[in-house]
């Protein structure tokens, strides 16, 4: 698998950039860190702090929006800077919208992550990429699924039609018996 494959399968994106050692990100910066099946996101606040929301980090179990040392949100991983376009608000009103929801503990895995909390904080948007990705397999599938129906249904009544198509020419044909108009 190519370098960019593997990038977005763990969740990054191909302009994703990586934090060079002892490098501190911008204000209001959206952080990446990949994880086994999934990348975990946070908004750094300066002071190599983060916020992000802390389910599925240490565990199974659910954890409130928190504030945390860059290493600490990093877990031993690589850190990614997200470079995207222009998020909607200011630096500081990002920090503030992140700062805002600490505390906050409805974390749901398909509708309430990491990645929303983010996207939310920077946009306004409450969007998670790798949640979208998720449902976007099976909707491929199932279209993959029933062209392959339709194709070999169509396959396997083509001949039956042709034949039947073949039949009705010959009955029509002037050389044919006609022995139903020809009764008197």
């Amino acid at each position: 698998m190519s370098r960019r494959g593997s990038r977005v399968q763990w969740g990054l994106h191909p302009n994703d950039r990586c934090l060079a050692a002892g490098e501190e990100p911008a204000l209001g910066s959206h952080l990446v860190t990949p994880r086994l099946g999934f990348a975990h996101h946070g908004i750094y606040v300066g002071g190599g702090r983060v916020v992000h929301y802390g389910a599925l980090v240490r565990g199974l179990h659910g954890g409130p929006v928190e504030e945390v040392s860059l290493s600490c949100f990093a877990h031993a991983h690589t850190l990614w800077l997200r470079m995207e376009s222009t998020p909607r608000f200011e630096r500081e009103e990002v920090i503030r919208r992140a700062r805002s929801r600490i505390g906050e503990n409805r974390y749901r895995l398909l509708s309430n992550n990491c990645e929303h909390f983010c996207e939310w904080c920077l946009r306004g948007e409450h969007r998670s990429e790798q949640v979208e990705r998720i449902f976007a397999l099976p909707r491929r599938v199932a279209r993959l699924v029933c062209a392959a129906a339709v194709a070999l249904l169509a396959a396997s009544t083509a001949p039956r039609v042709w034949a039947d198509g073949q039949q009705a020419v010959t009955a029509l044909s002037p050389n044919a018996d006609h022995s139903l108009t020809n009764r008197a």
